[in-house]
Order: structure tokens, then sequence, then C-alpha cells
């Protein structure tokens, strides 16, 4: 008889965390691993803001900080939500956690009840459905596909809505797929949610910064829903400033204060010198995030390319983020050698063992047909991957 909870048990390792856990083993056992699982910008922190961490430890910013965050640091996040997302969050309505992910949990376990149920679109991020679990709420999960972009409809939305609905947690741009939601989709969206009054919505926006196709839009930009939106936003990706450690939300008073109160006995408050980091990245223009995104849209097409040669595969356009979904089903049910590839999870390890490419199996995101490609490292190691990638699968018959 196991000796451990129930709860632990029955919770599933984070995927991505398990892949690259394993490419690196690999990788320190000698072999030549390309590591394309973790989502990871592969830029260096700006100095700017480094600067900023090596003058709060001389200031002596080395003391518990204010469960919520430094006043200054929510003050600073409340003026970067009107400023860049034309939102009103005061500061109190600002909770500021150990990364997106605190701030995700947060909310879940402050607003879930047991046996409610929390509508989230596939693909999804990897945790969305294993917080939920933690709450003892009922994932609700609703399919897309490359024909829609990944994206979901307000008419597949409202068709998911029953009485026993909470919540809906969705990303934009999306992690595993890239797709952003235009402006029109997430009013679509939103006039299905104000017709619930008992909905709402985590609207998960770390990848804001990293958008393609122009403006980032946010779903409580609509004032009749904007008392339903908790906006999750952070450092880690636009400021590749993943091992800081900074995430925020905003929400109305009510949810920021039990999300404070829930925080209070799980971490306290977060790091003082990252929060100062933080500060000067709030602080700063967005447009020190642009060169950055420039970058990753060129390897998105360089990547694209290599990969449309690739007999087998099909991929849409993603318009953000630094993944691209990649259908593989074709491959189901061929084999080399003692590999059988009956899914996702098969063929992620093939490529890693035969090809020396670490990629995310899609079951991780609850998409079995596919499979995700991280393309947040340089180029010659991007087209080294790919390479290798289509090597390996033309070795399957």
């Amino acid at each position: 008889m196991s000796k451990l909870s129930d709860r632990i048990v029955n919770l599933a390792e984070s995927q991505t965390l398990a892949m690259t856990k394993k490419s690196r083993e690999l990788q320190a056992a000698g072999k030549d691993i390309i590591n394309l699982s973790i989502g990871e910008p592969d830029f260096d922190t700006p100095d700017f803001v480094k600067e900023a961490a090596k003058k709060a430890i001389d200031e002596n910013y080395t003391h518990y900080t204010p469960v919520a965050g430094y006043l200054e640091l929510r003050k600073a996040i409340s003026e970067k939500f009107k400023r860049d997302n034309g939102l009103t969050y005061t500061a109190d309505q600002v909770v500021v956690s150990t990364g997106a992910k605190q701030s995700i949990a947060n909310v879940i376990l402050s607003l879930v009840n047991p046996g409610e149920e929390v509508i989230v679109p596939i693909p999804y991020w990897v945790s969305y459905i294993e917080t939920i679990k933690l709450a003892e709420g009922i994932p609700v999960t609703l399919p897309t596909n490359i024909d829609t972009n990944f994206k979901i409809s307000a008419e597949q939305l409202r068709k998911a809505i029953t009485p026993k609905t909470k919540m809906l947690v969705f990303s934009t741009p999306c992690n595993p797929s890239g797709s952003v939601y235009t402006k029109e989709e997430l009013k679509a969206l939103a006039e299905v949610i104000v017709s619930f009054p008992d909905l709402y919505v985590i609207s998960d926006e770390i990848y804001e910064h990293i958008n393609f196709g122009g403006k980032h839009e946010s779903l409580a930009q609509f004032d009749f829903v904007y008392d339903r939106v908790i906006t999750v936003n952070g450092v880690s990706k636009g400021f590749a400033m993943t091992g800081w450690r900074i995430g925020f939300i905003g929400a109305p008073k009510w949810i920021s204060d039990a999300c404070e109160k829930m925080q209070g006995q799980f971490t306290s408050g977060t790091s003082s010198i990252s929060q100062m980091a933080a500060l000067a990245a709030m602080k700063a223009s967005p447009e020190v995030t642009v060169e950055m995104c420039k970058e990753f849209r060129k390897r998105r097409d360089l990547v694209l390319a290599q990969l449309s040669e690739i007999p087998g595969i099909k991929t849409n356009i993603p318009q953000g983020a630094f993944y691209i979904f990649i259908n593989i089903e074709s491959y189901f049910g061929k084999g080399f050698e003692k590999y059988s590839i009956r899914n996702s999870n098969d063929l992620s390890m093939y490529l890693l063992e035969v090809g020396n490419v670490a990629l995310v199996s899609g079951d991780a995101f609850g998409d079995d047909n596919c499979i995700r490609f991280s393309y947040a490292t340089s180029e010659v190691k991007l087209v080294e991957a790919v390479k290798r990638v289509k090597e390996a699968l033309l070795k399957l018959k």
C-alpha cells in the first residue's frame, strides 16, 4: 500500500519537464541531444534588468516581501496593463507570484470547488489540467485542429457550458500551438461568457510579446466581461527571465484578495531581487522586446520551410509564441527495428533515441495526433534538428 497521498499519486508529472530532464540525462551521458522540449527563450535577460537586480542587492532588498508583491512593482504592472493592453487594474488588483504557473494555480484553487467544471480548449498547456484536478474540479476539454488554427469557436464554447461550469482557461498566444485569437474572435467568446453570470475566465497571456500578427489583444478589454476575467502574465517569455520566476495577475479585487490569501499560505511573497528586476522590465518600453520577437518569427519561417520537405506531416502557420504543433498521425502504425509507432509518445521517444532530438508528445497537451517543436534555439541547431527528424522519420516503414 502506498504511503503517498492519493493526491500526489494521481498527479501526472509535467511531460515537458520530464522530457527536458531525460534529454539532460542523455547529454550528461555524452549523447549529442538537441533539446527542443522546453519553453524557454535562448536569449539572455537584458542588461538593464540585470543591473536593476544588482542594484537591489546593493540597496539591501534582501528581506521578506509583501505577499502580493512590492507596491512599487504592482503599481508598475498596473501602468503596464493600461499602457500595453488598455486594461484598468489598480495596484490592489494585482498579485505578483513565483511565475505565471503559481498565478494560475492561485486562481484555480481560489475559485473552483470540487465537482465544478472547467472548460479547457485542446491543445492546452500541460499544467492546466492537473491544477484543475488538484482543486477537485472536472476538466472539460474542447477539441480543435489545424483546420481551425487550433482555436475554439464561440458556438463551441456555448455548447460546452453546463450548470456545473465555473471557469474557462485558455491562452493567447497559445502554448503549444502558437495560435493567437483576434479581437473579433475574443469578442465573440466574450459575448457567450456574458450570458453565463457564474462563469469566470483565466486568460493566460504570458506570450504577449511574442506575437507575429501585430497588436496583442486581451479578453478583459471588453467592459461587459471585465469583471469575470483574470488576466495572467509575467516576464519569463517576453523578457527572457524564466529563471527569475515572476508572474502576475490582474483581477477583480475580491479575486486578487483570495489569491493573496492562498499565496500567503503556500509561498508568501516572491523573491525580492526578482521583483526589483521585474520592476525594471515593467517600466521599460515594450519596444525592447521587438528584436527578440523578430528573431523568433525568422526562426519560425525557417523551420516551417524545412519541415515542409518532410513527407507525411502537417503544420499550420503559428502567429505567436515559439512553437509549432506538428500533426504526425500519418506515421502511426509504422516502425523501425525495435521501435513501433502507435502514438505521439512513441514517436517522441523514437525521435529522442534515434534522432537525438527532444520534442514533446502531443498527448501532454491533449492532442495525441501532434508533437510540439520549440524553435527557441539557434538557427544552426534548428536546421540540424529538422535534418535529424527527417532522417529518423524516413526510416519508419
